[in-house]
């Protein structure tokens, strides 16, 4: 290569540099060097300051020609060219030099983002996936070692020292019918509107939580798992349970949405631990004890009827009468006569705060009983 770019260099010394710059970044790239390194190299290369910005990290990482961080605000850059990686945009590299740019800077900045995307592959791909298992597995267990969490975590792709949002999810269960579904009062022949739609997996749920960010989707047991750079909790699908946890280390957010994901309901499918407050601690009750409470056994026998049970959570969650009957559909002096049934079976008043208090926490205790 070298003998080549000095034959050409007589013809074209443009040429000649080009093959210069190829050959330079493909022994970069057989040394596998991280991103770091490469900004660093094309700083000294370039002879200016050289950056690297992936969308999924949220920072940028910037070099100056003596191999040292750039101080200082960026400026607007001389030149710059977008990262790739099988269609998708991952970032940016750029030169920051005083003046126009160099003969040989688009050259530079082509094989850098070309080097920087294969890094990124290696290490894991930023676009959506379902993860390798093991990998998630170490990354969020409680028995990992930092050395080996921050490994597992950088061939997910996700920065060992920023937060990792973790989600604890579990998909709703299969329809027992096996032909379509159609809404109540369609005739035969109306398409059905969700028959276009795809069936729905972690990986397209990562998608519709962070879409254009680093994701990455394992199951783990019976519990999917979802890391991410940022969550939308509004981007889960209709009929998935979701606990949202955060925090500086992995094993702590995915304890954490395991936790908020035993409070979730159907009419509150997802939860976010932080909301939790104090309601958190009601997971740590030892099982026995929390059949032996009163409260809780009242609630254990309510529920053999459904439309009880249903009629109690409508009101423990609106915490009134008429947007209870709002969400079941009911007028509100029938809910008023099902509450006042229902407060006689549970021996509480639940018209009064105490009452509608010790009713939400037996119901709440109640269902984590069953996860």
């Amino acid at each position: 290569m070298e003998a080549l770019a000095v034959r050409l260099s007589g013809l074209d010394p443009y040429v000649g540099g080009a093959i210069r710059v190829v050959a330079f970044y493909d022994t970069l790239m057989r040394h596998r060097v991280d991103l770091a390194a490469l900004a660093r190299a094309t700083a000294g290369l370039a002879e200016c300051t050289a950056g690297i910005r992936l969308h999924g990290t949220g920072r940028d990482i910037r070099s100056a020609p003596d191999g040292t961080p750039a101080a200082g605000p960026a400026p607007a850059p001389s030149s710059s060219a977008a990262i790739t990686l099988d269609e998708e945009q991952l970032g940016t590299v750029w030169l920051e030099r005083p003046g126009p740019p160099g003969q040989l800077d688009d050259v530079v900045l082509d094989r850098l983002a070309l080097a920087v995307a294969a890094t990124v592959e290696r290490y894991g791909p930023a676009r959506t996936t379902m993860a390798d298992p093991a990998l998630v597995e170490l990354a969020v267990s409680a028995d990992t070692e930092d050395t080996a969490r921050a490994r597992a975590l950088r061939l997910l792709g996700f920065p060992a020292d920023r937060p990792v949002h973790v989600a604890a999810v579990r998909l709703p269960a299969p329809a027992a019918d096996a032909g379509p579904h159609r809404p109540s009062g369609a005739a035969p022949s109306d398409p059905d509107p969700a028959a276009d739609r795809p069936p729905l997996s972690l990986a397209r749920i990562g998608a519709l939580i962070c879409p254009g960010r680093p994701v990455k989707a394992a199951s783990l047991a019976d519990t999917g798992v979802l890391l991410a750079t940022a969550v939308d909790p509004a981007g889960f699908p209709a009929g998935v349970r979701a606990g949202l946890g955060t925090a500086g280390s992995p094993d702590l957010a995915w304890r954490r949405a395991r936790t908020a994901l035993r409070f979730t309901t159907e009419r509150r499918p997802v939860v976010e631990h932080s909301e939790l407050g104090a309601l958190a601690l009601l997971a740590e009750i030892p099982p026995d004890t929390a059949r032996a409470n009163p409260d809780v056994a009242a609630v254990t026998r309510l529920a053999t009827c459904p439309d009880d049970l249903d009629t109690l959570d409508a009101y423990c969650a609106t915490g009134s009468l008429r947007r209870a009957a709002e969400q079941l559909h009911l007028h509100h002096s029938s809910i008023a006569r099902r509450i006042d049934q229902i407060g006689r079976t549970l021996g509480l008043d639940l018209t009064d705060p105490t009452g509608l208090t010790r009713a939400r926490l037996a119901l709440t205790t109640w269902r984590l009983l069953a996860t």
